[in-house]
């Protein structure tokens, strides 16, 4: 029976014995997130802020993490991250395709995790096995240990705790209980101005904001191709916001009449008027995860250009991945 049905089936009286016998062998204990702990508030946000900052770490590899259930548990993401944040090179193949092949691989970068962490694999809070199996709360205890190691000033939601049901097989039958399991620590400054993921990026090596802005102008770049626009300088072209508009309406399919925005701009006033229009587009089109304010564009302002422009690049990004465009190849 697969967790899913057990999930709902384990605060029914009389039924949780026969939905985990087939899962647990005896004397085996496992931990499983009901319906409810799943759609807390605080998880969602910690995986909301865990995959955009894996995304800001691979967007110049143009992986996209969509699900941390469902994108982590071979290996290969984990793979290029672990790589990426300590620059060491592991001895596995880039794409494995087997059972057998994908849990080596998760091995090989699960020891090397564990060294970096100075974690022992029965003190880990996360194992071969839990990972492979898509068990949420050992990924995410896994990703939030990597983030405080090489990204600890990274906003993660404080003080996440999710209540878990703990099955355990004995010989009598199952027995279960609530328990609460925490994943982040209780913060000190709860009323700190919150971050993203470019507050973050811009901490780090300027090699880094230079290999994202090169990615993202790659995609501007070829979604511009076919106006006969390009993109060399991201710092000032978008200041005035024409090529800006002209973007979002190639990739949101909006027609503007050149009656709603000034073509070629000739006063401050008249670039802040296309940049407003550009920024109320995409708040329509729920495309802004952090506030941006227009005289920032404007003023040419990368840290806000760059949110803007990886609104619209994590959408069609992601839509190009959904349908079918294998994570790691470059667009």
């Amino acid at each position: 029976m697969e967790p899913e049905s057990l999930y709902n089936l384990l605060h029914l009286p009389g039924r949780v014995d026969q939905a985990a016998r087939g899962t647990l062998s005896q004397g085996e204990k496992k931990k499983f997130l009901p319906p409810t702990s799943r759609k807390d508030p605080k998880l969602e946000e910690l995986q909301k802020v865990l995959m955009e900052w894996i995304n800001a770490e691979l967007l110049p590899e143009h992986i996209v993490v969509r699900s941390l259930e469902e994108d982590i548990f071979d290996g290969l993401i984990l793979h290029h991250l672990f790589q990426k944040l300590t620059g060491v090179k592991l001895d596995v193949e880039e794409i494995a395709l087997t059972a057998a092949s994908q849990r080596h691989k998760l091995a090989v970068v699960l020891e090397a995790a564990g060294q970096s962490l100075q974690v022992e694999e029965p003190q880990a809070r996360w194992s071969v096995e839990s990972i492979y199996n898509k068990d949420l709360l050992a990924t995410l205890h896994l990703l939030v240990a990597l983030a405080k190691c090489f990204q600890p000033d990274l906003s993660l939601p404080t003080n996440v705790e999710v209540e878990v049901i703990i099955v355990e097989s004995t010989k009598s039958g199952l027995k279960s209980e609530m328990s609460v399991e925490q994943l982040t620590e209780c913060g000190a400054d709860k009323d700190q101005p919150s971050k993203d993921v470019f507050d973050e990026l811009f901490k780090l090596a300027p090699e880094k904001v230079n290999a994202v802005k090169e990615a993202i102008v790659n995609f501007v770049n070829q979604k511009l191709d076919r106006l006969g626009l390009s993109v060399q300088n991201l710092d000032t072209q978008f200041a005035d916001g024409v090529i800006l508009l002209l973007l979002i309406g190639q990739l949101e399919g909006f027609f503007l009449h050149l009656k709603e925005f000034y073509l070629t701009p000739k006063s401050p006033a008249e670039m802040l008027h296309n940049v407003t229009l550009a920024l109320e587009l995409l708040k329509d089109e729920d495309l802004l995860n952090h506030p941006v304010s227009p005289e920032d564009i404007v003023n040419k302002d990368t840290k806000s250009t760059l949110r803007v422009l990886y609104g619209l690049f994590r959408k069609h990004k992601l839509k190009e991945s959904t349908d079918g465009e294998p994570l790691e190849s470059p667009n």
